[in-house]
């Protein structure tokens, strides 16, 4: 892993102008190796990343957002589930994240277990499925997963959660450094992995999407990223490609 380095910033330089030369730091950090694999999607850890933006902004503070009548760390509705709430303050900005806890399938959890239907392809039939109830271990790690992806808002991280395997000046340094090859080398599983990512910048939305299984898991995966698929048409063509598969698949 590269340890953060503490970039040049222009003399007289705005506070938005320093503000992105972090920020352009701190995307640019190679993450991978504290990065783990779990469900096909990809998880920072957050000791790691707290220790590395720490060493980018010393001063900066996080905020676990409680619900101010039950002074918990979350958020529940019966009907809808849980969520839970985080913010960042690093050279005088603030960034608010949040996420629902879900279990392994993408299904909301709620404070009581809940059952719901899925058409099994197999039998031919409706069969129901258990959400169990979510203890304080899934809010716990719901919470951290939260910070993580806050601290992604920053720039640490962030080429992750745009599906990517490495930052984009990484990419580009190697780009560069391959044009001085006169012979290509032999590509392994791992560069035709990493060169479909950095070609295909929806790759990690297209891999989400086709763990939906159902047109509720879809609605999860939609909820969850409603802010990020309404402002992208690209997106919101991904997500209707899905439902028109999982509608043609019932």
């Amino acid at each position: 892993m590269c340890k953060f380095i503490k970039p040049t910033v222009p003399q007289g330089a705005t506070a938005d102008e320093r503000r992105a030369v972090y920020f352009d730091a701190l995307y640019s950090l190679d993450m991978n190796d504290k990065v783990e694999k779990r469900e096909n999607l990809s998880y920072l850890s957050w000791a790691n990343a707290w220790a590395e933006f720490k060493r980018a902004c010393p001063s900066a503070t996080y905020r676990i957002v409680k619900d101010p009548i039950t002074n918990l760390p979350y958020f529940a509705d019966e009907r809808i589930g849980i969520i839970v709430y985080t913010e960042v303050t690093a050279d005088d900005v603030t960034h608010e994240m949040w996420l629902p806890v879900m279990n392994t399938s993408n299904k909301a959890m709620k404070l009581e277990p809940y059952t719901y239907k899925v058409f099994d392809k197999f039998k031919k039939e409706y069969v129901e499925r258990t959400v169990e109830a979510a203890s304080m271990f899934d809010i716990n790690k719901t919470i951290m997963r939260c910070l993580v992806k806050n601290l992604a808002m920053f720039g640490l991280g962030l080429y992750i959660y745009a599906g990517e395997d490495i930052p984009d000046k990484m990419a580009d340094d190697n780009a560069a450094t391959q044009e001085t090859v006169p012979e290509q080398p032999k590509r392994t599983r791992k560069s035709r992995a990493v060169q479909q990512s950095v070609t295909d910048k929806y790759a990690g939305i297209r891999t989400a999407l086709q763990q939906c299984k159902t047109q509720d898991s879809l609605m999860e995966l939609y909820k969850q990223h409603q802010n990020e698929v309404t402002g992208n048409t690209e997106i919101k063509a991904l997500f209707t490609e899905r439902k028109l598969q999982l509608n043609q698949a019932v």
